[in-house]
């Protein structure tokens, strides 16, 4: 037996076991370093599974990592498990049917990210451990990366120091290896203290932190046109003083996400942001705290690695979607709206015409994978998988886990996360990992080639957007 058909056949014999492991997270859904019931419900399957669990990395309770082997080369793969807000929702079900009003749900399918990765990790661990295979595979549980930037915090802290290649995947609607870069990212509060007084009687004497705030906001929009066209400053008011117009507003916070492609970009639009608040401070009479809650740099595909991986993935061919994946698919199929499925046309123009993507995307789900091929652009989004990216050779793929045309951050990505389809998806995904590993594993030279690639694109630095007294925080 090939290693290939060993590999699909250990990862195939516990496809039921990271099924449920999947399945146990999503229904507990935590949010960003809340996740206690999730990390465990992980770290008790890594020890399951055979691995050394070490716990509190970089000072998270809900940071962990596996290991198994010894010496090199050390391959990590990377898992996630934390939650949304307010996007609770039966499993498996075509209309929007919260399990809980309001509660939290798996809308980014991080259930699933979390078990394949583990999946993958221990199919590679069992076969090098068969044939007495030198090497070390790691298992990281890394926490909150939709709101607290856990990995940042573990870069930061030097947990990913001693790895060799970085292996990682998200759900999605497409099979392929992530060809593009992400933003980098500054999350930051601005809270304005300023005097309540009567709004009416002595206006006067009151000063507003709500008028600072909104001030802030417009210097902010004026700058606009003063940085690179690609940033992206977006905010929200998560506090305004209060809900009564006769009483001057003494406090109001305004939180910001600054992004732009690269992370030196994004530190240098943001000082020019403080400014303006500092300016509306001055207006108002107001005092002004600025609170950094985390950072985040963009991703660098590494193409040794990210190449390797895609090979693999066009080796091992498309998706064999079964019966029941394929009926639950058209069933889901009939929740998109005009907007969704027009919307999945757009992805699928990426990689074929669009008479092409036009036709295709009425099949539900696309088995089919797609060549890497790196592109000099950059997602709208952000990762802290860019984070690692900087400090190790990294790669992350996507596979369907839903159907093409899903909403990102959805009801109906939440309902697919707990499916047959996503199933199937996670141990597809778990079988490219695992292959990736290997490759790894048994050629030395494309680990240094791999290094090397990074090192050239860096410098061998890496420069945490992260200031080192910034602790996380849900």
């Amino acid at each position: 037996m090939s290693s290939k058909e060993t590999i699909i056949r250990l990862v195939e014999s516990k496809k039921d076991f990271f099924a449920k492991v999947s399945d146990d997270v999503w229904a507990t859904p935590e949010l960003g370093f809340l996740e206690f019931k999730s990390a465990k419900t992980l770290m008790d399957a890594l020890e399951e599974q055979g691995f050394k669990v070490e716990k509190g990395l970089a000072g998270i309770e809900t940071a962990f990592k596996g290991t198994w082997g010894s010496g090199k080369p050390v391959i990590a793969f990377l898992g996630e498990f934390d939650a949304l807000p307010s996007l609770s929702q039966q499993a498996s079900c075509n209309v929007k049917n919260p399990v809980e009003e309001g509660g939290n749900g798996h809308g980014c399918g991080h259930c699933n990210l979390g078990a394949g990765s583990m999946a993958a990790a221990t199919a590679l661990k069992e076969y090098m451990e068969a044939n007495n295979l030198p090497g070390t595979v790691v298992y990281y549980g890394c926490p909150a990366e939709e709101s607290g930037a856990g990995k940042t915090f573990m870069a930061r802290d030097g947990v990913f120091d001693n790895d060799d290649i970085a292996i990682t995947w998200h759900p999605g609607s497409t099979n392929n290896v992530w060809s593009v870069s992400s933003l980098a990212n500054i999350v930051v509060f601005f809270h304005f203290r300023g005097v309540t007084a009567h709004a009416a009687a002595v206006p006067h004497l009151g000063r507003s932190a709500l008028d600072a705030a909104e001030l802030m906001n417009v210097g902010v929009n004026f700058l606009r046109e003063h940085v690179i066209p690609e940033a992206r400053m977006h905010y929200a008011f998560t506090d305004v003083g209060g809900g009564a117009p006769n009483v001057v507003q003494d406090r109001a916070t305004v939180l910001y996400y600054i992004r732009a492609p690269k992370t030196e970009q994004v530190m240098d639009i943001y000082p020019r942001v403080v400014k303006c608040a500092e300016g509306a401070a001055h207006m108002t009479d107001t005092e002004l705290t600025v609170e950094i809650k985390t950072a985040l740099s963009d991703y660098i595909p590494n193409d040794v690695v990210s190449q390797t991986m895609s090979d693999v993935m066009v080796d091992l061919g498309p998706i064999e979607f079964s019966d029941e994946a394929k009926a639950f698919a058209a069933e889901m199929y009939k929740s998109l709206t005009d907007a969704d499925i027009k919307s999945g046309i757009g992805s699928l123009k990426s990689y074929m015409s669009a008479e092409e993507a036009a036709k295709r995307v009425h099949e539900a789900i696309i088995p089919d994978v797609f060549p890497y091929k790196r592109q000099p652009v950059h997602m709208p989004g952000s990762t802290d998988v860019g984070d690692v990216s900087y400090v190790v050779p990294t790669a992350q793929l996507s596979a369907a886990t839903a159907i093409i045309g899903t909403p990102g951050h959805s009801w109906q990505q939440t309902a697919q996360s707990k499916s047959i389809l996503a199933h199937e998806g996670l141990t597809y995904a778990a079988k490219v990992m695992a292959l990736t590993g290997l490759k790894f594993v048994e050629n030395p030279d494309l680990v240094v080639k791999a290094r090397e690639e990074l090192n050239a694109e860096t410098g061998g630095v890496y420069n945490c957007p992260l200031p080192k007294e910034i602790k996380p925080q849900p």
